[in-house]
């Protein structure tokens, strides 16, 4: 595949792989290897085409990773993973933490610009496409409110956040929203609400034998960022019951915009997602954005960027005039 997008795939959980998969179906790329904290010998990967090769040892393919896309939680991977490759290849994250995004920005622009890459933070769905629709129906609907909601289904960066928990050995995170806040936005109300009154956050527990279970409740329901805020049900269950009932991955959710323009004519703009695996968009919205942060780079767009700053057509495969020609 001469001339393909060499793509490093930093950590090889639920996203990794999918990130490998997405990489599979995509002619302009292909694996420049899988980098894992784990003894390689002990991965089994989804496909053939990608040697499995320990985190110690990325210097040595550092000529031969265009972009590398990392894989790892918000919670601890990224904010170390971020600044330290950011120095050494162009990535792609898809950091979650709203509240602190401002300041991972930062500490991502000034390795990406004295090393002349270019890192393409926070990327995915929510933050990532769901954030662009806030900011272009804002800008189009300027005299209005802006709504998110997310769910039902699984929350990667909470469900992570759960499993660094002390005497936690696996977790679901499930955002629901609260069908009645939902409906009042679209009835045209503007309603004030409050992150509780949008969501509820329910968790599916998985404890390590002999855990203090009431200290484990008591510190996700006072998590800053994730839990604290939101009424969260805490469910304990068994590694059998994870296996079986909580397999799967979907999520999904909304971004609404109730606005009035100047003739005092109310508008409703929704944009929505219904998704059967969270990792897998995730992972393909990571691949199109690796494209994007390779192109950014040769023109010399280097640091730090956001989907703010990116025009769609970076993120195609697709030439600009077959994108002017067919889709204007």
């Amino acid at each position: 595949m001469s001339g393909a997008i060499r793509i490093g795939i930093i950590g090889y959980g639920n996203i990794g792989r999918a990130v490998e998969a997405e990489i599979a179906e995509t002619p302009d790329m292909r694996p420049a290897g899988i980098f894992t904290r784990r003894d390689p010998a002990s991965v089994q990967t989804a496909g053939d085409a990608a040697q499995v090769h320990h985190l110690d040892d990325i210097l040595n393919y550092r000529n031969e990773i265009d972009v590398a896309i990392l894989c790892g939680g918000s919670a601890t991977d990224l904010p170390e993973q971020g600044p330290r490759f950011a120095a050494l290849f162009n990535t792609v994250d898809s950091y979650d933490t709203h509240a602190r995004i401002p300041e991972y920005f930062e500490a991502i622009d000034r390795p990406a610009r004295e090393a002349g890459k270019t890192a393409v933070i926070s990327t995915g769905w929510d933050p990532g496409l769901f954030s662009l629709m806030r900011v272009l129906e804002e800008a189009v609907l300027p005299r209005g409110r802006t709504y998110t909601f997310w769910g039902p289904g699984v929350s990667q960066g909470h469900s992570d956040a759960l499993r660094r928990v002390e005497g936690v050995t696996d977790a679901r995170q499930y955002t629901v929203p609260v069908e009645d806040a939902l409906e009042r936005v679209r009835s045209g109300e503007d309603p004030e609400l409050s992150p509780r009154e949008k969501h509820v956050r329910d968790c599916y527990i998985v404890p390590r034998e002999g855990a203090d279970l009431a200290k484990i409740e008591e510190t996700v329901r006072t998590m800053p960022h994730y839990f604290d805020e939101y009424d969260t049900r805490i469910t304990f269950i068994t590694p059998e019951e994870m296996a079986t009932k909580h397999a799967v991955m979907p999520h999904g959710g909304f971004v609404l915009r109730s606005a009035l323009t100047g003739d005092g004519s109310r508008h409703l703009a929704e944009f929505s997602l219904k998704l059967q695996s969270n990792p897998f968009f995730t992972a393909s919205v990571l691949v199109a954005y690796a494209r994007a942060a390779w192109r950014l780079n040769r023109e010399g767009a280097v640091g730090a960027k956001t989907v703010f700053d990116i025009a769609p057509a970076y993120l195609s495969p697709r030439t600009p005039e077959d994108l002017r020609r067919r889709e204007l």
